[in-house]
Parts: structure tokens; C-alpha cells; sequence
């Protein structure tokens, strides 16, 4: 008669071999752990913008090359150049684009008291709300000009100051192909792009445009307005 303890034997080592398995199992569950996504690219939106229109002659030129590319943008207007040229500011909302606040007549802010602050900003607000239908929410103040009064006199008016990442110094007319370059060579997703419409002769600015939607578009890029409302 074989002893009881000898008979417990064969189980014994099916037990045995049930618990390796287990820890195979369990150790397979680890290594099969589903990956950690990587984190999605920044999408690549630039954001061009145009001030000191609008231009009777250069504005619609402007608008052309971007309707072509299929391309949205600000542009910054001064309330002066809207009351001696409303058609045009009319144009600029009706082709899609975004109009906003770049003061009256075009003073450094940082300058002025108070009455003459809200001034600048709310006569032009109202000229533009006269051809678009819709107040401005970002005020650009001329020449970059911001302290603390300025935040403090925006933020009193309800607007949101929206300067630039990229400026190719169009104003300065260095010649098509710096503009070109200036911008093609900074431009990254996300960047604000600082040119010009109106405030003297903008041909350069037109001329360099195609080039720049053309390059631009090809690297991936979409053309959004900014966030102003």
C-alpha cells in the first residue's frame, strides 16, 4: 500500500505548475500595457495682420492675394482712415476678415490722459461698428506702445491688446525680398505676423505677399484671424 504523502505527490506538482502559469500570465499582462500616446503637434496657425488702413489703394490688392490663398486675417485700422474710406473697411468684413481697433489717429497712448485715451479707442470703435456691425475686441496700439495706463485704460473699454511675434519692418520699405525673408525665416505655429496696409506706399508689402502664402501654405500652415471677440 503506497503511504498517503505519496499519494499527495502529483498534485504537488500540478499545483506547482498552476502557480508558474499564473505568474507567466501576469507577467505577459504587464509587457502588453498599452503604449502612453504621444502628445499631439501644435496645430499650425498663423495669424497675419495688416494695420493703418485702410488703403483705397492697397487694401483691396491685399485682399485679393489673400482670397486667392484662401486666408483670413486682422487688420487694424485707424478710425480716421475708416471715415474717409468706409467702402473699404466694408470690404475687408465682407470678405471674412476681422476688424479691429488701431485708435484715431494714430498717437502713442502711453501719451495721452485719460478723456483723450477713450477718445481715440471709442470713435473708433463706433466708425467701425458702422460698417461691420460688430465692436472691436482687440485694440493694437500704435507703435507697440503699452504701460501700465494703457493695459488699464484697454481693459476699462472691454478690449484685449493683441500686438505681434513677427515683424519684417515692411514700413520701412526694405524691399520685397527682405520682407520675404524676414517673415519665411521667424514664422513658427502660433506667430502673429505685423504687416502693413495703409500709411504710405505699400507695394513692397504687396509684392511680397504671394510668395509668403504660397511658402507658407506649402509648409503646412492654415491663416486664422485673431481671437477678438
Amino acid at each position: 500500500m503506497s503511504s498517503p504523502r505519496g499519494a499527495d505527490r502529483p498534485r504537488g506538482r500540478r499545483a506547482a505548475r498552476l502557480a508558474a502559469g499564473t505568474l507567466v500570465a501576469a507577467a505577459t499582462a504587464v509587457v502588453a500595457l498599452p503604449a502612453v500616446p504621444a502628445q499631439a503637434a501644435a496645430p499650425k496657425v498663423v495669424y497675419l495682420t495688416f494695420d493703418d488702413g485702410p488703403s483705397p489703394r492697397y487694401t483691396p490688392q491685399i485682399l485679393t492675394l489673400l482670397s486667392q490663398y484662401g486666408a483670413r486675417a486682422t487688420f487694424f485700422e485707424i478710425g480716421q482712415n475708416v471715415a474717409a474710406y468706409p467702402e473699404v473697411t466694408r470690404l475687408v468684413s465682407a470678405r471674412g476678415h476681422s476688424v479691429q481697433n488701431h485708435s484715431w489717429s494714430h498717437p502713442d497712448l502711453r501719451n495721452l490722459s485719460k478723456s483723450a485715451f477713450q477718445y481715440q479707442v471709442t470713435a473708433t470703435d463706433a466708425r467701425i461698428r458702422a460698417q461691420t456691425g460688430t465692436t472691436p475686441g482687440c485694440l493694437r496700439p500704435p507703435y507697440g506702445g503699452v504701460n501700465g495706463t494703457v493695459r488699464s485704460g484697454a481693459a476699462g473699454l472691454g478690449k484685449s491688446i493683441q500686438l505681434w511675434s513677427v515683424d519684417p519692418q515692411d514700413w520701412a520699405r526694405p524691399g520685397r525680398a527682405a520682407i520675404e525673408r524676414r517673415v519665411l525665416g521667424a514664422v513658427k505655429p502660433g506667430s502673429v505676423v505685423l504687416f502693413h496696409d495703409g500709411g504710405g506706399d505699400r507695394s513692397q508689402t504687396v509684392a511680397a505677399l504671394p510668395a509668403i502664402l504660397r511658402t507658407l501654405k506649402s509648409r503646412g500652415y492654415t491663416f486664422a484671424v485673431l481671437p477678438c471677440s
